[in-house]
């Protein structure tokens, strides 16, 4: 007498849960932002649960913009300098890449210049505005 016995598979808290996480999280953010739009159109709990949930776990904020500029420049950067075989190209490239860094640090350079004559003339506006109020008192007490 053989007795077989059939396995069922353990009872996974939250299997279909998990894998639709697991997949949607292999495709970015875009997917998240989108399931939570289709939530709020189809039943607004369920989207509402889903940004709770984005929330709470941190995927609306895994790209913030203080990481921007760190993927920039090493996502960037390593494509920038690397040699494409035809040295007539990469001195091309290099000599362009130079030259859009400096202009980049002259515009900078011209906006920090820019910022700082703004600043200055709000400053003597205000110091200007401060006299003439400080002025107008005493020319009032005069004429009485």
């Amino acid at each position: 007498m053989s007795t077989t016995t059939t396995e069922f598979p353990s009872p996974s808290y939250g299997g279909w849960l998990s894998k639709t996480e697991a997949w949607l999280d292999s495709r970015g953010k875009g997917a998240w932002i989108a399931a939570m739009v289709l939530g709020f159109i189809f039943f607004w709990p369920v989207g509402l649960a889903l940004l709770a949930y984005m929330i709470w776990s941190k995927r609306m904020f895994k790209k913030s913009c203080r990481n921007r500029h760190a993927f920039r420049s090493n996502h960037w950067n390593g494509g920038l300098h690397q040699s494409t075989g035809n040295s007539a190209f990469d001195a091309y490239k290099a000599d362009t890449l130079r030259r859009l860094e400096e202009e980049q640090r002259d515009f900078q350079a011209f906006l920090e210049r820019l910022r700082e004559a703004k600043d200055k003339a709000e400053f003597d506006q205000f110091i200007d505005d401060r006299s003439r109020r400080a002025a107008q008192p005493g020319q009032d007490a005069e004429a009485s």
